[in-house]
């Protein structure tokens, strides 16, 4: 029976490679009490992918999730909530901007921001209202996306 245990693994991974568009890629953002910003931090807090492409919030240390902000998702694409303490992977569906944040922390400024292609809901993302915090830490990240989309 324990022979059989690496023949599993290799289909489990196989199974998964397959289920992803090819060439799609999986990027991790760890949720970390102290990041690079500051306390309360998604590391990295800025991802720039493709439609396809996943993504997988790591809660490194207890009492984080990673949930869509509210206004802050693009035309047709399906928000997510993941759960207190686990990892969540969701997959890019739509172009546009994908604004994260972790409800605990939200307040503290726990945000990330996700450019999936052309920023097409870019105004609606940066007109819908934030915790003064929060504010503060996407507006590097809104310039950020404006300097890709300005560059390409």
């Amino acid at each position: 029976m324990l022979a059989n245990l690496p023949m599993i693994g290799l289909a489990a991974g196989l199974a998964a490679a397959l289920a992803l568009p090819a060439g799609a890629a999986n990027y991790e953002i760890a949720m970390v009490h102290n990041g690079s910003t500051g306390a309360k931090a998604f590391e990295p807090a800025f991802i720039q992918a493709k439609v396809g492409d996943t993504v997988t919030f790591l809660p490194v240390e207890k009492g984080f999730n990673a949930e869509i902000i509210p206004g802050m998702l693009p035309l047709g694409a399906r928000g997510f909530r993941g759960e207190m303490n686990r990892p969540v992977t969701i997959t890019l569906t739509q172009e546009g901007v994908w604004g994260v944040k972790s409800m605990p922390y939200y307040g503290m400024g726990m945000v990330a921001l996700i450019q999936v292609g052309a920023p097409l809901n870019l105004e609606e993302a940066m007109s819908v209202p934030q915790p003064a915090r929060a504010e503060a830490r996407l507006e590097p990240l809104f310039a950020q996306v404006l300097q890709n989309y300005e560059a390409n």
